[in-house]
This record gives C-alpha cells, structure tokens and sequence, in this order.
C-alpha cells in the first residue's frame, strides 16, 4: 500500500526501499524496528513511524499537496466503511498468509479454513459493491488496500475468487494495471523497510 502511495505521489528519489527479513530470530531489522511490522519509515531525524495507514497519510503530506485525505461529509464517512472492509479482507488474508508460513506440523487447519470463508464471504460481498462510485473514482486508499488484498493471491495461498466475482475481477485488473500499482505490488512477496 505504501509503495502505491510512494509512486502516486512521485516521491521514489526521496525513499529509499531496502528488504526487511522478519519473523527469524537473528534479523538485523529488530535493531531498527522492534516490532519487526512491516513497512516502517525513518526519517532523517531517525524517528521510526509504523503501520501502513500512518505512513501513507505521513507521506500525502509530506509535500503539502495530500491526495489521500478522507473528503468531508457522508464520502467521507462511505470511504471509511469500504476501507475497513478491504482491510477486514487483507487482515484475514495475512493471517492465512502466516499460517502458511509456519511448519505444516504447526499449521491450524481451524484457521486456515476459517480465514479462506471469510475470504469467500467478503470476495463476494466485493464483487456486489464494487460498482460504488468511491471504488472507481480517483485512486483513494479504499482502493489502495483492497487491491493490495487481491494480490495476496500470488502468496501461495488457495485463495480462488476471481471465477465467481467478475465484476471484482475486472475492477482488480483495471486498478493493477495503473503505473503505480503496476511498479509498486511486489510479485515476489518480499518484504520493504522504507528510508526517507
């Protein structure tokens, strides 16, 4: 989502992008970032900022021109909702994600199963509300996160939806097919420390 807003709003010589190995105990990355989340910006002055949504509203600003901003009023209040339903979907899917990444001997088949339903569940939700005039607009982080979600897709996971919602389907090619998304969802499912 980061690199997304980092293309949009032009500022690749300003950050610079350095992979971030987590989740083994020896990485380098807990020195700068104890949490060890990802992303996580540092500024010059050496203040670390954490969680996607910050950075992304940090970076808007940064220029003093924000793009990303929520609008006044009942879109406003439309735009949050459809965000925290995309973000319903990318939660889920990390945590699908993750459960993969442990030992097969350690995985939870209960979870496992649980997060691909509701993968299901909010594909096809998706797939009715996506004609909503915020979802085809100017690029907005509902967008944003979204089609990040979408993308875990490549992570290895059985996470099949486009069959059975084409309406999502078409709105995700659309929206992947833009400069920035097109430059900025990594197609490796590597991890990004950010530098400004």
């Amino acid at each position: 989502m980061v690199r997304i807003v980092v293309f949009e709003k032009g500022l690749e010589d300003k950050i610079e992008f350095v992979r971030a190995k987590t989740r083994t105990q020896e990485s380098w990355y807990y020195t700068v970032n104890p949490s060890g989340r990802v992303p996580y910006l540092v500024l010059d002055d050496g203040t670390g900022i954490e969680e996607s949504h910050l950075i992304i509203r940090y970076l808007d600003h940064y220029d003093g021109h924000p793009v990303f901003d929520y609008p006044d009023g009942d879109d406003g209040w439309a735009l949050r909702r459809l965000e925290a339903r995309a973000r319903s979907l990318i939660d889920g899917l990390s945590v699908w994600v993750r459960e993969l990444a442990r030992p097969e001997e350690d995985r939870s088949a209960t979870i496992i199963a649980h997060e691909k339903e509701r993968a299901r569940r909010l594909t096809t939700w998706w797939d009715r509300e996506i004609g909503h005039a915020l979802m085809n607009g100017p690029l907005n982080i509902a967008q944003i996160t979204l089609i990040c979600a979408l993308k875990l897709e490549e992570r290895g996971i059985d996470f099949v939806w486009r069959e059975q919602c084409p309406a999502l389907a078409q709105w995700a090619g659309r929206i992947a097919a833009l400069p920035s998304a097109a430059k900025a969802l990594p197609k490796d499912g590597r991890n990004y420390l950010l530098f400004e």
